[in-house]
């Protein structure tokens, strides 16, 4: 019989979130080198390499791969012949794992996790509570898998109750291209087939939680028929050609997961859940002997990787930059930004607009005329650092406010992550205004390009809050124009074509 102590178990849960925080999978930093190099599309490249240096800086540097820092899910295994040394409950013994990883003063993470969802959304400032999935098993171990999920990925995922004759990899190939890019592709896909609907969505879960193996797969050749469906989604989804960041490209998923549980003879329950750049999955095992603490991996394992700003990057000064100028921006661009912009995402936006409605206007600070907007959250600095890691937010999500906000400030573009809706690509078109993109999964690298940092409006948001950021050379792509041409439209048309006449091999 085994003694797990509670100061044990609680060590460990905290020592795997600050390490998922910071270090990649190695199995995922090889897959996204290995896509990068065969990657024939030179944004969906550029999108990747980014992604490896964010990768690597944030391995040297112990800080955030991205500012989403997630929400924490558990899948213990609890064998039958352990004994417990607490007087804490399971769940709060996570939990406190959770709060003491989220509040290291050296390497704060965000705290994102509300409570009260549907109604005041108040913020628990420490991420907690976790989600937690328990199974007594046999033995006399403790099994623990833990996993921090950012939101835009999260908030792609799918339920469908098909059919028993509908096709798995028809309905998955018809979807995923309306998951669009906001959940940062290069990335897995998670798939439960079976059981009940509520158990087909925490199989696709932890289907996420197993390393990327799918090269192995296709030498050895599948065994049973769910690696057969691995193989077939995998090259059905590639040949969409949605590729990095929704770009276009050869690689737009590197491995698929499935996970399966007998059902019920009328129902075929599938749910699919994307795991995005930002992967962070560890796990370990308790066995009374002490803490599980996590080995760190070694950093010549990364691929050493550089952006040369050719002769097809502009550099853009934000303090100068005319509408005229900025009109000139093509879809697929790349620009490099310097000088002055806001911050803003959803409640600043909210916040806003019901101050222009009311009369009352918009403090002075937060002059937006002929100025860009980033729709970012950040993480708090720690030591001497500007700012703490500051990847973009869905831009999707200010879509409702675009118009309104273009029209009464004389917005000039906006900076966020992945694509726009046909609201705000309409409302961009109308004023002539521009959308860029930034990468996400690679937080710590763009805040590297900031400066200085300031609070302008809203302080009591906390990372919601109006901030003006000076930046050096932030790079970004021209992801909507001044006449409504968005290179996610154009980009995967683009390379689903040139896949299906070339017969490129996607993998």
């Amino acid at each position: 019989m085994s003694v797990i102590r509670q100061d044990d178990f609680i060590d460990s849960v905290a020592d795997a979130l600050q390490f998922i925080s910071y270090y990649h999978p190695l199995d995922f930093v090889q897959a996204v080198n290995e896509a990068y190099e065969r990657e024939l599309n030179p944004a969906a490249r550029d999108a990747m390499a980014q992604i490896l240096i964010n990768s690597r800086m944030c391995a040297e540097g112990h800080r955030p791969i991205c500012q989403d820092t997630g929400i924490v899910t558990v899948f213990l295994k609890i064998g039958m012949d352990v004994q417990w040394d607490a007087d804490m409950s399971v769940s709060d013994m996570v939990n406190e794992g959770v709060r003491r990883a989220y509040t290291h003063p050296d390497n704060v993470l965000r705290a994102s996790i509300l409570d009260d969802p549907a109604g005041g959304r108040r913020n628990t400032k420490d991420n907690t509570p976790a989600v937690i999935h328990m199974e007594v098993v046999k033995g006399n171990t403790i099994d623990v898998q833990v996993a921090a999920k950012g939101g835009g990925s999260e908030n792609k995922s799918k339920l469908v109750m098909l059919n028993p004759s509908d096709s798995v990899v028809d309905w998955v190939v018809k979807t995923v291209p309306t998951m669009g890019a906001v959940w940062c592709p290069p990335g897995m896909l998670g798939i439960g087939i079976g059981g009940t609907a509520e158990k087909a969505a925490v199989m696709a879960k932890e289907a996420l939680m197993d390393p990327i193996d799918i090269h192995e797969l296709r030498e050895r050749g599948p065994s049973n028929r769910l690696e057969e469906l691995r193989l077939e989604i995998m090259e059905a989804v590639n040949k969409l050609g949605i590729g990095a960041q929704g770009l276009g490209g050869l690689t737009t998923v590197m491995d698929v997961k499935i996970k399966d549980y007998p059902t019920h003879a009328a129902s075929l329950p599938v749910a699919m859940i994307p795991n995005c750049a930002a992967t962070r999955h560890t796990h370990f095992v308790l066995d009374g002997s002490g803490p599980a603490l996590q080995v760190p991996p070694d950093i010549s394992d990364w691929p050493s990787i550089t952006r040369e700003a050719g002769a097809d990057v502009h550099r853009i000064n934000l303090n100068t930059v005319t509408r005229e100028a900025a009109a000139q921006w093509q879809p697929g661009d790349t620009l490099l930004l310097s000088g002055k912009m806001l911050t803003g995402r959803d409640a600043a936006h909210k916040k806003m607009k019901e101050l222009i409605e009311s009369g009352e206007g918009l403090p002075p600070e937060v002059d937006l005329k002929g100025r860009f907007i980033y729709y970012v959250g950040p993480v708090d600095p720690v030591g001497d650092e500007v700012m703490g890691p500051a990847g973009p937010t869905t831009a999707t999500r200010m879509d409702k406010f675009t118009d309104f906000i273009l029209e009464y400030t004389g917005l000039l573009g906006m900076i966020g992550k992945a694509e726009r809706g046909p609201a705000g690509v309409a409302a961009i078109k109308k004023h002539k205004a521009v959308y860029l993109m930034a990468v996400g999964g690679a937080a710590y690298l763009v805040s590297k390009a900031i400066t200085s940092a300031r609070v302008v409006a809203f302080p009591e948001m906390g990372m919601e809050a109006i901030y003006e950021f000076e930046v050096k050379d932030m790079p970004v792509t021209v992801a909507v124009d001044a006449t409504g041409a968005s290179v996610h439209e154009i980009g995967p048309k683009i390379w689903r074509a040139k896949i299906a006449e070339q017969t490129i091999n996607v993998v």
